[in-house]
């Protein structure tokens, strides 16, 4: 069975004759792997979140399924450096790299009152030159032998906070200042566009998402978020399938989302990622029993502990285990449940490779 196909099946809901793997790295441990394997390191794609599009080849070779694309920092607008080391990108974003993450030093948007200020604001052009070329090379390369997974990386949540800031945001949601709402939509219009046009060039799932958990429950009550986000998702997951009724769409959410599961599903949601393992009641029996039949489950293996900790026994048993429960009758894409981090050990992170590739 070819990558592609086991990837097809499984999101149909069929058996695969293994779940198909789409593991995503941090650049610290794509260059300590390629060093390992004597591979040239390919550097990060300059994206927003370039992790989920970078390190291809590695990946494929150690047994990724899916490929993903997404829009890139455009010919024009590339991520630079300042005289002080700050880095800016093309949505005026201010951070600092910390050597494993980036850090924002300034919120663009931290002083944002009104819906005027947002209306002034220069937000980046959906189809600037040089957007959709990499997505474009990568589908004809990749598109025969494996599925091709869009990452339209922050929707608009958390695009919005990362121009506000997280207090900012949250505080002014629950007064219900209008220029928030007017800021979630023109995130949403900017994202929208591009979502249709990764769909229109050949994806084969579009991989949305904003975290609205924590490690131990919601960062907003159920109520604000069916009220001001559900109705915006929606119209996102309409609007891909006017583009293509078939798409299969992917929600990313971190932490324990328990209570609006069930409003995702009813929205048209097609796979939840990524099933925290160490998140409040997100349980793998749970979630297959309770929703295995609504929707494909994408993830679930741990990040925070196992992989970076675990013996090689023990990661060979807990991905036995995950891939036994969530697996059954298909509808499981094997993933660890966000990037795999620099503080894993190659050993392991090849160990949880070997077994997830095991018929």
């Amino acid at each position: 069975m070819t990558s592609r196909e086991r990837v097809l099946k499984a999101i149909n809901h069929e058996q695969p004759d293994r779940p198909p793997i789409f593991a995503t790295l941090t650049p610290q441990a794509a260059k300590k792997l390629s060093d390992a394997l004597n591979l040239p390191y390919e550097e990060p794609i300059d994206s927003l979140l370039s992790s989920r599009i970078s390190f291809t080849e590695l990946l494929i070779k150690l047994g990724n399924d899916c490929v993903g694309i997404a829009a890139c920092f455009p010919d024009n607008a590339p991520t630079i450096k300042l005289k002080d080391g700050t880095l800016v990108n093309e949505w005026g974003m201010k951070f600092v790299d910390t050597g494993l993450y980036s850090e924002f030093k300034e919120y663009p948007l931290a002083s944002a009152q009104t819906v005027q200020d947002i209306k002034n604001y220069p937000f980046p052009d959906p189809f600037a030159p040089g957007r959709f070329d990499k997505a474009e090379q990568s589908i004809k390369k990749y598109k025969k032998d494996y599925a091709i997974v869009a990452d339209l990386e922050t929707s608009f949540f958390e695009t919005s906070w990362y121009l506000t800031g997280l207090e900012k945001i949250l505080i002014d949601l629950m007064m219900e200042e209008d220029y928030i709402f007017a800021l979630l939509d023109k995130v949403l219009e900017i994202n929208l566009e591009i979502g249709k046009k990764l769909i229109e060039m050949g994806a084969d799932i579009i991989w949305a998402g904003d975290d609205f958990g924590s490690q131990n429950g919601m960062i907003m009550s159920p109520e604000l978020w069916r009220s001001t986000f559900k109705p915006r998702i929606k119209i996102m997951f309409e609007e891909f399938r006017k583009v293509n009724p078939d798409i299969k769409i992917a929600w990313h959410s971190c932490g324990s989302i328990l209570p609006i599961i069930p409003d995702f599903i009813e929205i048209g949601l097609d796979i939840l990622n990524p099933l925290q393992p160490l998140a409040t009641g997100m349980d793998p029996e749970f979630l297959k029993n309770t929703y295995g039949k609504d929707l494909v489950l994408f993830g679930g293996i741990d990040i925070q502990n196992l992989l970076p900790n675990g013996t090689s026994e023990e990661i060979k048993k807990e991905v036995r285990r995950r891939i036994q429960i969530f697996g059954k009758g298909g509808g499981y894409i094997n993933a660890p449940a966000h990037n795999i981090q620099d503080d894993t050990p190659i050993k392991n992170i090849f160990t949880y490779f070997e077994e997830s590739k095991k018929l």
